[in-house]
């Protein structure tokens, strides 16, 4: 069979209550057990049935107490004895109530079934009860063997003074002067200067090699008509 998750979504929960099968349905309708009856019994809450007395809680009609007299299933209320209203033309009402705003103060064990119920969840409770201070034992730490105190002997004030009389006082040592040393320059590599040379050398050429031609390139003179006539 596969593990039923819990249902998160509220429009799901509603509808898991309205399509409840009859066997679940009982198993919503517990309310909570007297202190009395929790003490004897060894539960909290149990399915409630007809014949129940009940004492109500909480609600409007809080501090009423009465026997079941019918539980309705498919509406998940309960119906308790003394509990009535009147209606507008005369006529009372028996009042629904949700068994979660009552507490139930006796039980009706007329049914065989019911009895044995109760009884296996008591006995579920002991055994839980024994595991648990099983367990509780052998948590407990081991107790440890009580240690000896340990005798230590009495020095008297004068053997003190002699020992301390005979130890050389120490010299006080003059502090030493902090000298600032120089800052070394970080070496130049050789490559990087001759790198830096060979640069500034071909500069120099280039620039000499642009004032040859110059130098070299001259513009032809313009020849004039009247130079051309009296030549002829």
């Amino acid at each position: 069979m596969q593990a039923t998750r819990p249902l998160t979504k509220p429009s799901k929960q509603r509808k898991m209550l309205y399509e409840a099968p009859a066997h679940l349905r009982h198993k919503l309708l517990a309310a909570h057990l007297s202190p009395e009856l929790r003490a004897s019994h060894g539960t909290k809450s149990f399915p409630v049935r007809t014949g129940d007395t009940v004492h109500v809680v909480r609600g409007d009609h809080k501090g009423v107490e009465g026997k079941i007299t019918r539980v309705d299933l498919s509406r998940y209320r309960i119906y308790v004895e003394g509990l009535t209203r009147e209606k507008v033309d005369g006529t009372t009402i028996n009042v629904p109530i949700h068994p979660s705003k009552v507490i139930v103060i006796r039980l009706n064990l007329d049914d065989k079934w019911r009895k044995d119920i109760l009884d296996s969840k008591k006995e579920a409770l002991k055994r839980l009860e024994k595991v648990e201070k099983a367990e509780k034992i052998e948590k407990k730490p081991k107790p440890t063997p009580e240690e000896k105190p340990v005798e230590v002997a009495e020095v008297k004030p004068e053997e003190v003074r002699e020992v301390v009389e005979e130890k050389p006082a120490a010299k006080a040592r003059a502090p030493k002067k902090r000298v600032a040393k120089a800052k070394k320059k970080p070496a130049k590599k050789k490559g990087e200067e001759k790198v830096k040379k060979e640069a500034e050398e071909a500069k120099v050429e280039q620039v000499e090699k642009a004032k040859r031609v110059r130098k070299t390139k001259r513009t032809p003179r313009k020849t004039t008509k009247k130079s051309e006539e009296g030549e002829e």
